[in-house]
């Protein structure tokens, strides 16, 4: 099964996401259903991994917060754009929850991750990103002041990844409260 670890975002939020997307042809916007903030991407692991995996995130201890997005940006590589995301303001309390959450994974028998934590809800897929670049610098610049939230954060998910050919589905198989 292909897990990763997040935070869903409540209806207000998702609904306000989902009224970016739009403005770029080729662009494959992801599903108002499945809008999270990943802390974690896990992939494949068996059965026994995922006890291991659920077993250390319920011991992850932290306390609620609130979060709030700030602007809009876009992952590229060698000039491309692949992915263009709302950004979260920044918060100690998430930094935290997020670190925490890898120790545990590492403790769990997961490589670490590799690559630094940017907290951000990804809103689309390019598949060409340098063929319409003028557009998604248009957009950026748009929409560069976006911004919703507070809202709060009151617990952490484990997520079940389904690809498929329509786009993935995510179903949360636990959640983890965070202390009030």
């Amino acid at each position: 099964m292909r897990l990763f670890v997040g935070i869903a975002f409540p209806d207000d939020i998702r609904a306000r996401l989902a009224m970016l997307q739009a403005g770029i042809p080729g662009a494959r916007w992801i599903r108002a259903e499945n809008l999270h903030l990943t802390l974690r991407f896990i992939g494949e692991v068996d059965g026994g991994q995922a006890r291991d995996i659920d077993a250390a995130l319920d011991a992850v201890k932290a306390p609620s917060f609130a979060l709030a997005f700030s602007g809009l940006g876009c992952f590229d590589r060698k000039g491309r754009v692949h992915t263009i995301w709302a950004g979260i303001g920044k918060s100690e309390p998430l930094m935290r929850l997020q670190a925490k959450v890898e120790t545990a994974l590492v403790r769990a028998g997961l490589a670490p991750e590799g690559r630094k934590f940017l907290p951000h809800a990804a809103l689309a897929r390019m598949k060409n990103g340098l063929a319409h670049g003028h557009k998604i610098g248009a957009y950026l610049e748009a929409n560069n002041l976006f911004a919703a939230g507070p809202f709060e954060v009151g617990r952490f998910t484990l997520f079940r990844s389904h690809l498929g050919g329509a786009g993935a589905h995510y179903e949360a198989i636990a959640e983890y409260p965070l202390a009030a």
